[in-house]
C-alpha cells in the first residue's frame, strides 16, 4: 500500500502498441479512488495488476496467477464491473495517439461464426460515448455494425458536431446499405477511406458494391477479405481480384495467422506497391518480405 487505503496499482497491456479502452478506464477508475496507477513492470511490487489481451493469439508467457485479467484474448465473456465500465477513458495513458475511439451502438445482430462479437456482447444495442482525447485529430468509431443500430441516425449527428475526419475502423455492413446511409456517410469527413467487408465468398456481393460505387468514388472505399475460414485459395484471389477490377483496394484478413498461404497472399495482397506490380501467382517474396511476415 502507498499510503493507508490506497492501492499500488499496475497496467500490462499485452498488445502495448493497441490502444486499448479497457486499460483507460481501470486506470481512471483507480485514480477517482486516490490510487497510484503505473504501467506493469517485473521489478515492482504491487497491491494489484490487471492484464489486458485482445487477442487469442498474443502469448501469455508472462501473465501470473495473482493478476486481473481481462479482454477477449483471455476470455470474451469477461467483461469490466458496472462501476468501471461508467467511468470515462484516461486518454493520458497513450499521450502520443493522435485520435479518439468512440462507439455508439455495442453487439451485432449477425452471428458469423468466426467472430466473437456475438459472444462477447449479444444484440446490438445503442451506447453512450465516451469523453474524446484531448489529443485527437480524427475518430475511430468501433462499432461492429454501426447502421445496424436503431439510432444510427443519432450518432450520425454527433460525429458531425465534432468536426473532425471519422474513420469507421471496423468497417459498414454493405449488405444493409441504403441511399440515406450513404447520404450520412457522405456528409462526414471521412479518414482516409472507407471500410466494408466481403467475408463469405458463397455471397456475391458484387451488385452492391457496383451500386455503392455511383455514390461513392472507388478510390475512397477499401474491403476486408477474411481467408481461410470458409474459402479456398482459389476463392479468395477470386474475391480480390474481384475487387481490383473495381477499382477498391483489398485488404486481406488471416484468419489462421501462422499458415504459409495465407501469409503469402497477406503479404502480396495488403500491399499495394507489390500488388500492383505483379500477380499473386508470379509473387515471389524476397528474404526481407518473409523476414517482416
Amino acid at each position: 500500500m502507498t499510503n493507508e487505503g490506497t492501492m499500488d496499482v499496475g497496467l500490462y497491456n499485452l498488445e502495448h502498441r493497441i490502444v486499448n479502452t479497457a486499460m483507460m478506464q481501470v486506470s481512471q477508475y483507480h485514480k477517482d479512488q486516490g490510487d497510484d496507477v503505473s504501467f506493469y513492470s517485473p521489478l515492482f511490487d504491487y497491491d494489484r495488476v490487471y492484464a489486458f489481451s485482445i487477442f487469442d493469439f498474443t502469448p501469455k508467457t508472462y501473465v501470473k496467477p495473482d493478476m486481473v485479467v481481462g479482454g477477449t484474448g483471455f476470455d470474451p465473456t469477461i467483461k469490466l464491473p458496472p462501476k468501471i465500465e461508467a467511468v470515462s477513458y484516461d486518454w493520458s495513458l497513450y499521450p502520443d495517439c493522435d485520435f479518439s475511439i468512440q462507439w455508439y451502438s455495442r453487439g451485432c445482430f449477425r452471428n458469423c461464426g468466426f467472430c466473437q462479437v456475438p459472444r462477447k456482447e449479444g444484440p446490438i444495442r445503442p451506447v453512450e460515448p465516451k469523453n474524446l482525447n484531448p489529443h485527437g485529430e480524427h475518430i475511430k468509431v468501433l462499432d461492429n455494425n454501426f447502421f445496424g443500430s436503431p439510432k444510427w441516425r443519432e450518432a450520425i449527428k454527433r460525429l458531425k458536431t465534432i468536426s473532425q475526419p471519422v474513420e469507421f475502423h471496423q468497417g459498414i455492413d454493405i449488405r444493409i446499405l441504403t441511399d440515406e446511409m450513404i447520404d450520412a456517410i457522405n456528409s462526414l469527413k471521412i479518414h482516409k477511406q472507407i471500410h466494408f467487408a466481403w467475408d463469405n465468398p458463397h455471397e456475391d456481393l458484387r451488385p452492391k458494391i457496383r451500386w455503392l460505387t455511383k455514390r461513392i468514388k472507388p478510390y475512397r472505399l477499401m474491403c476486408y477479405v477474411l481467408i481461410g475460414y470458409w474459402s479456398t485459395p482459389e476463392e479468395d484471389l477470386w474475391r480480390i481480384e474481384e475487387l481490383m477490377k473495381l477499382g477498391i483496394d483489398p485488404f486481406v484478413m488471416k484468419y489462421k495467422k501462422e499458415e504459409p498461404y495465407q501469409k503469402r497472399i497477406a503479404r502480396w495482397c495488403n500491399r499495394p506497391e507489390i500488388r500492383k506490380s505483379c500477380s499473386f501467382k508470379d509473387y515471389k517474396p524476397t528474404v526481407k518480405d518473409r523476414e517482416e511476415r
